[in-house]
Protein backbone atom coordinates (compact mmCIF):
# COMPACT_ATOMS: atom_id res chain seq x y z
CA UNK A 1 0.00 0.00 0.00
CA UNK A 2 1.00 3.59 -0.51
CA UNK A 3 -0.15 7.00 0.64
CA UNK A 4 -1.15 10.11 -1.28
CA UNK A 5 -1.47 13.33 0.72
CA UNK A 6 -2.99 16.65 -0.24
CA UNK A 7 -1.95 19.13 2.41
CA UNK A 8 -3.33 22.55 3.17
CA UNK A 9 -6.08 22.74 0.54
CA UNK A 10 -7.42 26.26 1.10
CA UNK A 11 -11.02 27.26 0.49
CA UNK A 12 -13.31 30.14 1.32
CA UNK A 13 -16.59 28.55 2.39
CA UNK A 14 -19.81 29.31 4.24
CA UNK A 15 -20.06 26.58 6.88
CA UNK A 16 -21.29 27.17 10.42
CA UNK A 17 -24.34 27.25 12.62
CA UNK A 18 -24.55 31.04 12.80
CA UNK A 19 -26.47 33.05 10.18
CA UNK A 20 -23.51 35.43 10.05
CA UNK A 21 -21.23 32.56 8.93
CA UNK A 22 -23.62 31.78 6.07
CA UNK A 23 -23.43 35.39 4.86
CA UNK A 24 -19.80 36.38 5.30
CA UNK A 25 -17.97 33.04 5.02
CA UNK A 26 -14.61 32.04 6.38
CA UNK A 27 -11.26 30.56 5.44
CA UNK A 28 -10.83 26.79 5.69
CA UNK A 29 -7.98 24.32 5.39
CA UNK A 30 -8.41 20.69 4.38
CA UNK A 31 -5.77 17.97 4.75
CA UNK A 32 -6.44 14.69 2.97
CA UNK A 33 -4.53 11.43 3.13
CA UNK A 34 -5.58 8.33 1.20
CA UNK A 35 -4.23 4.79 1.08
CA UNK A 36 -4.05 2.97 -2.23
CA UNK A 37 -1.88 0.47 -4.06
CA UNK A 38 0.89 2.41 -5.81
CA UNK A 39 2.88 -0.58 -7.09
CA UNK A 40 1.42 -0.69 -10.59
CA UNK A 41 1.79 3.05 -11.25
CA UNK A 42 5.35 2.93 -9.90
CA UNK A 43 6.15 0.46 -12.71
CA UNK A 44 4.02 1.81 -15.56
CA UNK A 45 4.43 5.57 -15.00
CA UNK A 46 0.79 5.96 -16.13
CA UNK A 47 -1.80 8.21 -14.47
CA UNK A 48 -4.54 5.67 -15.18
CA UNK A 49 -2.80 3.25 -12.79
CA UNK A 50 -2.94 5.51 -9.74
CA UNK A 51 -5.30 7.85 -7.90
CA UNK A 52 -5.31 11.25 -9.60
CA UNK A 53 -4.73 13.92 -6.97
CA UNK A 54 -6.34 16.49 -9.30
CA UNK A 55 -9.61 14.55 -8.91
CA UNK A 56 -9.14 14.36 -5.13
CA UNK A 57 -8.67 18.14 -4.98
CA UNK A 58 -11.73 18.68 -7.20
CA UNK A 59 -13.91 16.56 -4.91
CA UNK A 60 -12.73 18.45 -1.83
CA UNK A 61 -13.25 21.90 -3.33
CA UNK A 62 -16.67 21.05 -4.78
CA UNK A 63 -17.93 19.63 -1.49
CA UNK A 64 -16.48 22.54 0.51
CA UNK A 65 -18.53 24.87 -1.73
CA UNK A 66 -21.78 23.28 -0.46
CA UNK A 67 -22.86 24.85 2.83
CA UNK A 68 -23.05 22.73 5.96
CA UNK A 69 -23.69 23.74 9.53
CA UNK A 70 -21.10 21.28 10.87
CA UNK A 71 -17.58 20.44 9.72
CA UNK A 72 -18.38 16.80 10.43
CA UNK A 73 -21.12 16.91 7.79
CA UNK A 74 -18.97 18.35 5.01
CA UNK A 75 -16.18 15.89 5.92
CA UNK A 76 -18.61 12.97 5.67
CA UNK A 77 -19.69 14.14 2.19
CA UNK A 78 -16.08 14.37 1.02
CA UNK A 79 -15.29 10.87 2.31
CA UNK A 80 -18.44 9.32 0.84
CA UNK A 81 -17.79 10.87 -2.55
CA UNK A 82 -14.14 9.74 -2.67
CA UNK A 83 -15.12 6.16 -1.84
CA UNK A 84 -17.93 6.31 -4.39
CA UNK A 85 -15.89 7.75 -7.26
CA UNK A 86 -12.47 6.17 -6.67
CA UNK A 87 -12.61 2.41 -6.03
CA UNK A 88 -8.83 2.14 -5.56
CA UNK A 89 -8.95 4.13 -2.29
CA UNK A 90 -8.95 1.83 0.75
CA UNK A 91 -8.56 4.33 3.61
CA UNK A 92 -9.13 8.06 4.08
CA UNK A 93 -7.83 10.35 6.80
CA UNK A 94 -9.44 13.77 6.48
CA UNK A 95 -9.00 16.93 8.55
CA UNK A 96 -11.19 19.99 8.00
CA UNK A 97 -10.19 23.20 9.79
CA UNK A 98 -12.05 26.47 10.20
CA UNK A 99 -9.43 29.20 10.49
CA UNK A 100 -9.99 32.00 13.00
CA UNK A 101 -13.35 30.62 14.17
CA UNK A 102 -15.84 33.02 15.78
CA UNK A 103 -15.79 31.39 19.23
CA UNK A 104 -15.05 34.37 21.43
CA UNK A 105 -11.34 33.75 21.90
CA UNK A 106 -7.96 33.90 20.24
CA UNK A 107 -8.06 30.54 18.45
CA UNK A 108 -6.12 29.94 15.24
CA UNK A 109 -8.27 27.04 14.03
CA UNK A 110 -10.84 24.45 14.97
CA UNK A 111 -10.23 21.08 13.32
CA UNK A 112 -12.20 17.88 13.01
CA UNK A 113 -10.44 14.74 11.85
CA UNK A 114 -12.13 11.59 10.54
CA UNK A 115 -10.57 8.30 9.49
CA UNK A 116 -12.62 5.85 7.45
CA UNK A 117 -11.88 2.51 5.80
CA UNK A 118 -13.64 1.11 2.76
CA UNK A 119 -16.22 -1.48 3.83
Amino acid sequence: MGTIKLQNIRTFSFHGCLEEEARIGSDYRVDLEIKTDLRKSALTDELKDTVDYVLLNKIVTEEMAIRSKLLEHVAHRIIARIFSEIPAVSRILLAVSKLNPPIGGDVEAVTIEIEEYRN
